[in-house]
């Protein structure tokens, strides 16, 4: 078993599925001769060719347009935007095309795409690199939202993402790319859309998020645990489809939640998570619910991002505004 960090483990994820299957290829910005701008790619053209793998023009709703097309006629396209922020020239086909087809067609066609795509913040890039807009895919019916947060689950999401056969939005958080390693099987391996993931288990208190957020949120944790605060985290690893489940287990059993997500607070997808918990479980709360989120500006400058991000200091205060009740 090889000790991959996120990148490494993406990168084996989609030759594993090339090999797999002759009708998946990649396309889109720099993937080609480069190897993408993180070098998810690399590698991938020399081994599967310029028909499987191939540069596009600078033209994000080309990407996706062309991807679409492919798929409804028999292919498996992995179409990477370059970072999520630019993600907007082509909303009109993910949710008004490739979300949709599925329903248009009353089932005639499906669209299985994956649409990589990196995010987040604390990697000081320039405007729209690190924007993270996940509550704008969930509010679209029709296309699955997956955050990976470490190696071994990267990989496993994203085999099951690119055999699903409708269209999924696989965001990467780019501070993680290189961030650790972890032992992740050489074979192919799946983990279920939908299914979150228990990081650590406790007793006071359910601390839910997901993507560049969970390591930040599991180191917490054990140090509030030395303190004698023993915080459940659980990781969603998937949006869309969510799994209520998972959640609502936790939180009958610690009745106090804290929601954690790089996302701006407003109307972010820790909102639907709360709506969710007060709807299912309100009468297991203890205390009320608690968001950490990014601030509801534009993302900042470098000079402040880490301040504007969730931190271990606005994390802590969270927890003890929790506990209080």
């Amino acid at each position: 078993m090889a000790e991959l960090t996120m990148i490494e483990a993406i990168n084996e994820a989609m030759r594993q599925e090339m090999e797999r299957n002759s009708r998946v290829i990649v396309l889109g910005e720099d993937v080609g001769e480069n190897g993408g701008v993180f070098r998810a790619t690399d590698g991938l053209l020399e081994q599967f060719g310029p028909d499987r793998v191939f540069d596009t023009p600078l033209a994000e709703s080309g990407i996706i347009g062309t991807s679409i097309g492919l798929a409804i006629n028999g292919m498996r396209p992995i179409a990477e935007i370059q970072f999520l922020g630019f993600v907007y020239q082509a909303m009109d086909q993910l949710a008004a095309q490739a979300a949709r087809i599925r329903f248009r067609s009353g089932g005639r066609f499906s669209c299985p795409i994956v649409v990589r795509s990196p995010y987040g913040g604390g990697v000081r890039t320039p405007e729209l690199h690190s924007d993270a807009l996940e509550a704008l895919f969930t509010h679209s019916p029709g296309l699955k939202v997956v955050m990976p947060s470490n190696p071994y689950d990267a990989k496993g999401l994203l085999i099951s993402a690119i055999r699903d056969d409708d269209p999924v939005l696989f965001l990467e958080p780019m501070k993680l790319y290189r961030a650790f390693r972890m032992e992740v099987p050489e074979e192919p391996y799946t983990i279920p859309l939908g299914q979150a993931r228990v990081v650590k288990e406790g007793e006071d208190l359910t601390i839910i998020t997901w993507g560049a957020t969970v390591p930040l949120v599991t180191k917490l944790a054990d140090e509030m645990r030395t303190k004698g605060i023993d915080a459940e985290v659980i990781d969603l690893r998937c949006l869309q489809p969510l799994d209520i489940d998972a959640i609502l287990a936790s939180v009958e059993k610690t009745g106090r939640v804290m929601i954690v997500h790089e996302a701006v607070k407003t109307s972010g997808f820790g909102a639907e998570v709360a709506a969710l918990i007060s709807e299912r479980a309100l009468f297991a709360l203890s205390a009320p619910i608690v968001r950490v989120a990014g601030y509801d500006t534009p993302y900042p400058v470098p000079s402040v991002e880490d301040d504007w991000l969730p931190n271990p200091a606005r994390i802590a205060e969270g927890i003890e505004t929790l506990l209080r009740y």
